[in-house]
């Protein structure tokens, strides 16, 4: 047996690449298993969902009336996604100030603020049909370091804590502060309408009251209610108090110049509600005020028409079955209410006399069947409005039937 020191036997080949066998093993197996365990994740698992994130909204608008600014726009429907949002979003108002152009003030421009938030509970309270309207008031402090400043608005919404819409487009808008509102507004009623009396405004929130350059008066037509409230003390009686509610929105019916207006455009027994806007001038811009102290009135028809003109009394001598009798008449009223005439009959200067008609008579004439022969009488006639009003008497007429074979008066 031969002994060969020094060789040995080569291993074979499957021996040799066994460890890179063993190492792409390996990995493969690593590989595998983890998409065997991403396909084995139990159902329902939770997952991270984003957020919803409505939409911006685009419409935002702001105008100031008096010292509140007034901010409207259109709530969205959808997420950014184009998904409908499932619940009513939350509101967020942001609001700041920047100064005059070429004013060299300490600040130029404020940091925007959250200045109110509206939860979803209570956003139907300012919308209608998704319109929102949100008022601003701005407050002395807003109004004295700031006049002649730009307030610049900002609105956005969110359904979720975690993430809200992006800033809405911005409603900028100088404020000056405005005239505190008239507060003694009186109303006269006459028989051609209704006479409206006030005093300017002396102030504002920080100051004496800018120029008034006009008035706007404003009206609604109302209803009046009766609403009764228990009396205070246990013995007294109930309070009962009408109070108006508003028929229509108000409506713009002219502007004054002076501290009056005369609505000429009413009918008597309609309530009216009346509010009165002062218009103060700045520069580049009108400023209205907001609503006065508001003033119903009902206007009544108390006023008679005028006395009729024109009386006269004519002497119908008789021909065959007609006795001779008196014809009275007069010019007819130009009034546009009359809803027809009295006669009356004295046989002395001076009196009333008797009415002859049991009706109103509707055209203005009376023939007087019943004068006795050789007696004197003296006439006058009213005219009566639609109302029941009477008016004085007209100026009186005399006339007489003569004595049969006597000639008539002259």
């Amino acid at each position: 047996m031969d002994d060969r020191k020094g060789e040995q036997t080569p291993a074979p080949a499957s021996e040799a690449l066994n460890p890179l066998l063993s190492i792409f093993l390996l990995c493969f197996s690593l590989w595998a298993s983890s998409l065997w365990l991403a396909g084995c994740a139990a159902p329902g698992e939770p997952q991270e969902r984003k957020p919803p994130v409505p939409t911006a909204i685009a419409d935002l608008a702001a105008q100031q009336l008096g010292n509140d600014v007034t901010l409207t726009f259109t709530l969205p429907k959808e997420t950014v996604e184009h998904r409908p949002l499932k619940q009513t979003p939350a509101i967020e108002v942001y609001r700041k100030f920047e100064s005059v152009p070429g004013t060299t003030p300490s600040a130029t421009t404020t940091a925007s603020e959250l200045i109110l938030t509206i939860p979803p509970a209570m956003v139907a309270h300012y919308s209608q049909k998704n319109n929102v309207r949100v008022v601003n008031a701005l407050d002395a402090g807003d109004l004295g370091q700031h006049v002649g400043w730009t307030a610049s608005y900002t609105v956005r919404t969110r359904e979720s804590v975690k993430k809200e819409s992006a800033d809405s487009n911005h409603a900028d808008l100088k404020i000056y502060p405005a005239p505190d509102p008239i507060s003694d507004v009186k109303a006269e009623v006459t028989h051609a309408g209704i006479i409206l009396t006030w005093t300017p405004p002396q102030k504002t929130p920080v100051g004496e009251a800018p120029p008034i350059v006009a008035y706007h008066i404003y009206r609604a037509e109302a209803v009046l209610e009766v609403q009764t409230q228990p009396a205070p003390v246990t013995n007294a009686s109930e309070s009962i108090s009408e109070v108006p509610k508003l028929k229509g929105p108000f409506t713009r019916i002219g502007e004054a110049l002076e501290t009056s207006f005369r609505d000429l455009q009413v009918d008597f027994g309609t309530t009216y509600l009346y509010s009165v806007r002062s218009i103060s001038q700045y520069p580049g811009l009108t400023l209205e005020s907001s609503d006065s102290k508001l003033i119903a009135v009902t206007p009544r028809d108390t006023f008679p028409p005028a006395a009729p003109q024109g009386l006269v009394v004519v002497l119908v001598p008789g021909q065959g079955q007609m006795p001779a009798h008196l014809e009275i008449s007069w010019a007819i009223s130009p009034e546009t209410d009359i809803a027809g005439y009295n006669v009356y009959r004295s046989e002395q200067d001076g009196m009333p006399g008797t009415r002859l008609n049991s009706d109103l008579l509707l055209t203005p004439a009376f023939r007087d069947m019943n004068a006795g022969p050789g007696r004197y009488y003296v006439y006058t006639a009213t005219a009566v409005d639609r109302a029941g009003n009477e008016s004085q008497a007209s100026a009186p007429a005399s006339g007489s039937v003569p004595v049969e074979g006597q000639p008539a008066n002259p």
